[in-house]
């Protein structure tokens, strides 16, 4: 027997079952935005009944579309993260120079954590709050060949994106441009995490100067050696003092943009 709704190969397809997924995919996404507002207001420790409050409805109905709190987390935290990597990206192509798309990541990172602390817990602490560590992991698929956390895909995505500006002012294999860039990102997410929770305390800078801060950090370090010295062995980098680089010419130096 033929499934309702269901077109066999070759017969058109019913519009009642595409009207159905439309509707099902809105009603996700109202909840996912309802749940948002819930955590912004009660904390990353927000009960399902509170979501389901914020909803408009039962938790019942919530759990049509989710199989439980981690799963929720999960569809919040891909949003969430869709947005950042959004912002990012146009933070770093309408950028003037490689370290002003380094500055401006840095920047919207920040603004964006800082807008809604809770939700960022909410979607980068799961097991914390949704249970332990085991549940989470397999609702997360880690270390079950599902698929990956958002968060985990995301932090790859933006690796990436923060490798396009250092490799563009030096001259390195792309794998040290991605390594730069993945110890940025965490310098980056771990600053912040710092930040929101000392920003109230006395002497701690406000974002806009913590943005000039990281930023600098990040690009007076290898970048700007590298850059002074395009191709150079990058033991003699690091070792200035060593035999290697006591015999090799001084490179002139240059401002980088």
């Amino acid at each position: 027997m033929r499934a309702r709704g269901r077109a066999e190969p070759g017969q058109p397809v019913d519009g009642r079952s595409t009207r159905w997924d439309e509707h099902r995919a809105a009603r996700r996404a109202e909840l996912i935005r309802a749940a948002s507002k819930a955590v912004h207001l009660h904390g990353p420790g927000v009960s399902m009944d509170e979501i389901a409050a914020a909803s408009g409805t039962s938790k019942s109905i919530v759990y049509r579309y989710f199989d439980d709190k981690t799963g929720l987390q999960v569809a919040l935290g891909a949003a969430v993260v869709g947005q950042m990597h959004d912002a990012l990206t146009q933070a770093a192509e309408t950028a003037e120079t490689p370290k002003r798309a380094l500055l401006a990541m840095v920047g919207v990172y920040l603004e964006m954590i800082e807008s809604s602390p809770n939700v960022y817990y909410f979607v980068t602490r799961t097991s914390a709050v949704a249970g332990t560590e085991d549940s989470a992991g397999q609702a997360l698929g880690v270390g079950t060949g599902g698929p990956r956390a958002p968060l985990a895909a995301f932090l790859d995505s933006v690796i990436q994106l923060v490798a396009e500006p250092f490799a563009r002012v030096t001259d390195v294999p792309p794998a040290d441009a991605a390594a730069w860039a993945a110890g940025a990102v965490g310098f980056v997410r771990g600053a912040g995490e710092w930040w929101l929770a000392h920003r109230d305390a006395p002497g701690t800078p406000d974002r806009e100067q913590l943005t000039e801060r990281v930023a600098s950090w990040l690009w007076s370090g290898p970048v700007g050696v590298l850059s002074q010295n395009p191709g150079a062995n990058p033991v003699a980098a690091r070792h200035p003092d060593s035999a290697t680089a006591a015999t090799a010419a001084p490179a002139p130096t240059k401002e980088i943009p």
